[in-house]
């Protein structure tokens, strides 16, 4: 365990170092930069910017360092500083602007996995367990409608249906606590809103879950060991939690890895509808306007919680399958 340990540990360092410059060298790569962008829409709005001007304003950003020599400022910064860079467009550190969204997109990620986990797993359980049941079919419909249904759809769904009764749907927070400090009231005012987000993002997670679950535990009980076990007498519910449904959490505890970058990142696109303050749409907004220091560390940040996620994903399934920890041991 502690060799396994070790060894990804050292491996983790080469890998980071190579996703920040491919991730670095992508976001760099299209035509133009952030200023090309910011000059185009100051002249939409009718004002010029001279030669000179955009001289100034490039050095003023660092725009007119060659690439090199930029990503090693960059990294040299975060590597022995702490330092992200300051973002073009907010104009403000990067680490600050990151900081700001990361707790509630955290808090919204958290709950969306509990939310799943609570419902999909036990469904997944009955329907393997009650097989071509009503209940079993009713699940598989409702799961099939859900993989199928993106979240954006259901947050546009949500969305119109509110504003045609006159409901704010939008956002995490009452107008009147956008901008206050907290407060008991305002996180009672957040919880008041965080089940719009929970629902409808973890809908298709949920549906997705719910047939992973369903296969895998059929498959397991069919095997000779579940047989063998119920031969011997041992008690239906005491053999189906001890044995096949631990062994159907190993395709789940192995997406762990996915997990944890998923909740920095959150589903954009649905954060995006529903106006939430997430990291999310931030990413996503300096991806588009080429805002490099800020898109980089985000993507930096997502591949490091990406290689964290599988370390602990491996750990977990060495402790959950003793079959992995017997050819881990024969190696």
């Amino acid at each position: 365990m502690g060799s396994l340990i070790l060894t990804r540990l050292a491996w983790m360092v080469p890998t980071l170092l190579v996703i920040s410059f491919v991730s670095f060298a992508i976001i760099d790569l299209p035509p133009g930069d952030y200023l090309t962008s910011y000059i185009s829409a100051l002249e939409q709005t009718g004002e010029r910017v001279d030669a000179d001007q955009a001289a100034a304003l490039r050095k003023r950003y660092g725009l007119d360092k060659p690439f090199l020599q930029r990503y090693v400022g960059w990294m040299w910064g975060m590597l022995r500083h702490g330092e992200f860079g300051m973002s073009f467009e907010w104009n403000r550190p990067v680490g600050e602007l990151i900081g700001e969204r990361l707790m509630l997109t955290a808090t919204i990620s958290l709950a969306t996995l509990l939310f799943t986990w609570a419902i999909a797993i036990p469904i997944g359980i009955y329907s393997a367990v009650r097989q071509y049941s009503v209940g079993d079919y009713l699940f598989t419909f409702i799961a099939f409608v859900g993989v199928s249904t993106p979240g954006f759809l259901l947050a546009l769904i949500f969305m119109y249906i509110s504003h045609r009764y006159g409901v704010t749907a939008g956002g995490l927070f009452s107008p009147e606590y956008q901008n206050a400090p907290w407060s008991l009231a305002k996180v009672g005012d957040l919880l008041a809103h965080l089940w719009v987000p929970v629902l409808l993002v973890g809908v298709a997670g949920t549906a997705g879950l719910i047939r992973v679950m369903r296969g895998n535990l059929l498959d397991e009980l069919r095997k000779q060991y579940v047989v063998t076990a119920r031969a011997k007498g041992l008690g239906r519910t005491r053999l189906l939690l001890k044995y096949p449904v631990r062994v159907a959490f190993n395709p789940i505890v192995s997406t762990v890895g996915w997990l944890l970058p998923s909740i920095v990142s959150g589903s954009v696109i649905t954060a995006v509808v529903l106006s939430l303050p997430t990291t999310g749409p931030m990413l996503l907004r300096a991806l588009t306007n080429q805002d490099m220091y800020l898109a980089g560390t985000m993507v930096m940040m997502l591949s490091t919680l990406t290689v964290i996620g599988t370390l602990i994903s491996d750990l977990l399934l060495l402790w959950l399958d003793p079959r992995i920890r017997y050819r881990a041991r024969e190696r």
